[in-house]
């Protein structure tokens, strides 16, 4: 990550998950950064303790819940009053399932339910806007910063030939188009600002557990393989990519 300093600040909200805490932990082991905000709902958490513990005050462990907008409200003001600008931020998290209110992708037309399509657009949708509209006066500055959020290739509308997981392509979908209007947006306002949505591939996290039967050999990857390849994606961003949705390698994904 050559484009961050020691004076740079990164966030990752959704640390505690397998990709965010891969993200947490590359940022402060092969990067300048000066310090990762690592935003989980339970920052206590063993793995962050530890990172802690390895890095000291470069790590700042805090505490959100992405469903409240008061609490994402207070987390801006927080890491405002202690660090005038961020130079990253990447929202690590995602919703698709749950076995306790026995939430899952739908197959067919009569599975969709107002529960399961409002959870998926509240994480995967709704998170994301509050936080750009909370944290963007953080993200505009004179120096180069990124806005990255995680998405899914089965958000993309032409790349759908498959059908079903209605919930969670619409909400993607949605996602996608919020992170293109952000990039209009910050065109105007925030210049120096890129935004990005970004597809990890299938990789070996809760999300995808039930469903990696199905992944072909080599296609399942490591959170920290993930981590490191969309990390590369975000250092090789410029303002011509930002509204763009890029795969883990790269390569360009049609809306």
């Amino acid at each position: 990550m050559d484009t961050l300093s020691p004076e740079s600040t990164a966030l990752v909200v959704g640390a505690g998950g397998g990709i965010g805490h891969a993200f947490v932990r590359r940022l402060l082991a092969e990067s300048r950064v000066g310090r990762v905000w690592a935003a989980t709902r339970s920052p206590r958490n063993p793995d962050l303790v530890a990172l802690g513990e390895a890095y000291g005050d470069r790590l700042a462990p805090v505490a959100v819940d992405i469903l409240d907008e008061q609490s994402i409200a207070d987390l801006a003001r927080h890491i405002g009053d202690i660090d005038s600008r961020l130079h990253l931020l990447i929202n690590a998290f995602g919703f698709l399932h749950d076995r306790e209110a026995d939430i899952w992708p739908e197959k067919r037309l009569e599975d969709i339910t107002p529960e399961a399509m409002l959870r998926n657009y509240r994480v995967n949708t709704l998170a994301p806007a509050l936080i750009a509209r909370y944290f963007l006066p953080l993200l505009n500055h004179r120096e180069r910063a990124v806005f990255a959020s995680l998405s899914a290739r089965v958000g993309s509308i032409g790349d759908n030939r498959l059908g079903g997981w209605y919930s969670y392509r619409a909400s993607k979908a949605a996602q996608n188009m919020f992170t293109r209007g952000l990039a209009i947006e910050c065109g105007r306002r925030a210049k120096r600002v890129i935004c990005l949505a970004l597809h990890p591939g299938t990789t070996d996290t809760g999300l995808s557990e039930p469903f990696q039967g199905r992944v072909p050999e080599g296609k399942l990857f490591s959170p920290d393989f993930a981590a490191g390849k969309l990390l590369e994606c975000i250092d090789g961003a410029g303002p011509a990519d930002s509204g763009g949705f890029f795969a883990w390698d790269g390569a360009p994904i049609p809306w």
